[in-house]
């Protein structure tokens, strides 16, 4: 924490409660298109882009390829059932968590693998992040879990790997923050067992976002007092 200058925050599952309606929008999607998708496999592909998700779904449980048509029908279909799910709560002492650590001079950043096309608007309100701290799906290639995001994240904000953390969810973000070299916390605010995401990387782990969010503040407050 005393070289702390930047937290790249994962979106769904760190700063919203959002993945109860992930879980029933790819369900509900990829059954109408003949795939029965378990819900943990959400979970489990949280971080992936939503073309990356369709493509390993049909890899995993159909044996074959996606088309592009199968691609576009399928996410354009999630996008329109999203469009009708409740609004997802923001988890508890995160505003508090990012207004506090801009506050002490450490950047705030988000790292998802979500196009929502409010997406921008929506952090910004919420956070006050900036639409420059952003890094979405539009912004890379591969996506989660490879390290792409946040290499793009670390080159973007201009700082060394070890002057940022990362707080990820899910496995695919943990591994893909690990593989860019950034020491990387995991929230389970998720249906997966803790010994999942310690196994994928995590370096440390907290059950709720509570109780990240007072170990970061507890941190941050003591920083000041060193630097001061």
């Amino acid at each position: 924490m005393t070289k702390l200058k930047a937290v790249f925050f994962d979106m769904d599952g760190v700063l919203y409660d959002s993945m109860k309606n992930h879980v029933t929008t790819w369900v509900e999607s990829f059954k109408r298109f003949g795939l029965d998708f378990p819900p943990e496999e959400a979970y489990m592909n949280e971080g992936r882009t939503g073309n990356g998700t369709i493509i390993n779904s049909f890899r995993k449980y159909m044996n074959k390829e996606a088309s592009e048509t199968d691609i576009k029908n399928i996410y354009n279909e999630k996008v329109r059932l999203m469009s009708g799910m409740p609004k997802p709560v923001i988890f508890q002492g995160m505003q508090e968590l990012i207004e506090e650590l801009e506050n002490s001079g450490i950047q705030c950043w988000v790292v998802t693998g979500s196009k929502q096309p409010s997406l921008i608007e929506k952090l910004e309100h919420d956070f006050g992040v900036l639409p420059e701290r952003i890094i979405s799906g539009h912004d890379v290639v591969k996506g989660k879990p490879d390290p792409e995001p946040y290499l793009i994240a670390l080159k973007r904000s201009g700082f060394e790997k070890e002057e940022c953390i990362v707080v990820e969810n899910a496995p695919l973000g943990i591994q893909s923050a690990k593989c860019a070299g950034i020491y990387t916390i995991a929230v389970n605010t998720g249906i997966l067992k803790d010994e999942i995401l310690i196994a994928s990387g995590a370096d440390e782990l907290y059950p709720d976002s509570k109780e990240l969010s007072q170990r970061l503040l507890r941190e941050t407050s003591q920083k000041i007092v060193e630097n001061n």
